[in-house]
């Protein structure tokens, strides 16, 4: 199965990009946000065929029970707020027949390594703005799943993996909690060294 594993920066898979060389994955960092990834990703699958797509990257959570760290595989993921304002309501864009914010991951028809599905199932939402007030944040805890993660990049990956008809999923490692913006709180740190992990382990899995 020839795989193309996604970052949003070199940053998040640098530990394992010899590994990847090694073994000969591809490998694509896409930069920063939906429209870096959008744009990247379609290119490439422009002029490569792949059989899965996997997208790895940091991420933060809105639950507290979750240990910094923590690794999961993102099975929905939205582009947030994606639609109109009619004074106090929203109107998603599918509401207004103009598109489409909800996508799924999409599983091969091979069975996937245990590193991979032993994860916990979790939503996410895609940001262009990573929440840091405490009012916005409250409000998304009463719309959103406790255990929903946040990030930059997921729903334009899974939009992008559709539109080319590739099987795709997503994993990411907790760095921090979605709350009043503080860094050091955060853990990015054990966030890639685990991340790292899980992906070399998904293709040493993968291959045997």
């Amino acid at each position: 199965m020839k795989i193309l594993i996604v970052a949003a920066t070199e940053f998040e898979i640098a530990e394992s990009i010899p590994f990847l060389q090694e073994y000969q994955v591809d490998y694509l960092v896409t930069g920063v946000g939906m429209t870096a990834t959008a744009f990247s990703l379609g290119q490439q699958l422009a002029k490569e065929t792949y059989e899965l797509l996997l997208n790895v990257g940091i991420a933060g959570s809105f639950d507290y029970s979750r240990v910094l760290g923590d690794l999961v595989r993102v099975t929905t993921d939205r582009i947030f707020e994606f639609g109109a304002e009619d004074k106090d309501t929203f109107i998603p864009i599918e509401t207004l027949g103009f598109g489409q914010s909800v996508f799924p991951t999409v599983l091969p028809e091979v069975e996937l390594p245990p590193v991979y599905t032993k994860l916990d199932e979790v939503e996410g939402i895609t940001v262009n703005k990573v929440h840091g007030c405490e009012r916005s944040i409250t409000r998304l805890k009463e719309l959103l799943n406790p255990q929903t993660v946040e990030s930059m990049e997921g729903a334009a990956f899974f939009y992008c993996a559709r539109r080319a008809n590739v099987p795709a999923i997503q994993v990411r490692a907790i760095s921090n909690y979605v709350e009043t913006r503080n860094t050091k709180n955060w853990n990015i740190p054990i966030a890639l060294s685990n991340l790292n992990r899980c992906l070399q382990e998904f293709i040493l899995q993968h291959r045997s």
